[in-house]
């Protein structure tokens, strides 16, 4: 995984790779515009205001998750999950799949592509309260699903993330209200398989 810096001491909002309203109707550009524009740019600025005197400044953000506590880990973590999160993204297809090296791992270790949709979309309508569910991969390349509460991510485990599902209730309750499995079941149309092959394969 490619280590996010920090310029000038200061971590900055990624940009979205995509329009807002590129997602829709999965993931709507008012639900971006609060999620992105808002939760993380908070986020962001959180951790910003807490680096000086930190002892982790000019630290990649991952080294920061990794040595970090309390509220500075929060906004870490936050910032990590999210950037994964959101660059992960392209346009709805149908039939939306992975092939290759990917698509050979995930039927190795689940069986089969629509056993590894199950246990993942129970893995994050199950988690209590806040967080993620993940895809990760351990050190020897076996594909992991694991649920991460709140901020933490699965490099905290020494993991690799490959992709997420964010269950915090502001990735969703615009558009779906309660309805987290809905939520869930829809993400997989926009999930860019290539970002995962990649992260898979780095």
């Amino acid at each position: 995984m490619e280590k996010t810096m920090p310029i000038d001491g200061r971590f900055e909002l990624m940009a979205l790779p995509y329009a807002a309203e590129a997602l829709e109707p999965v993931i709507s550009a008012n639900t971006l515009a609060f999620h992105h524009g808002k939760h993380l740019a908070a986020y962001v600025n959180n951790l910003n205001a807490a680096l000086p005197g930190s002892g982790l400044e000019g630290l990649p953000l991952e080294d920061v998750v990794l040595k970090a506590e309390g509220g500075m880990l929060n906004n870490a973590g936050q910032i990590l999950n999210h950037n994964l999160y959101f660059g992960q993204f392209r346009a709805p297809k149908a039939d939306n799949v992975p092939t290759g090296v990917l698509a050979e791992a995930i039927d190795k270790d689940f069986g089969s592509f629509e056993a590894f949709k199950e246990a993942f979309a129970k893995a994050g309508a199950t988690l209590f309260g806040s967080g993620w569910a993940w895809l990760s991969a351990d050190g020897d390349g076996k594909l992991v699903i694991a649920q991460e509460p709140n901020a933490a991510n699965p490099i905290q485990r020494g993991l690799h993330p490959l992709m997420t599902m964010d269950v915090w209730e502001h990735a969703y309750y615009l558009d779906y209200q309660n309805r987290r499995p809905d939520h869930l079941a829809a993400l997989w149309q926009i999930i860019d398989w290539d970002i995962v092959a990649v992260r898979y394969q780095g």
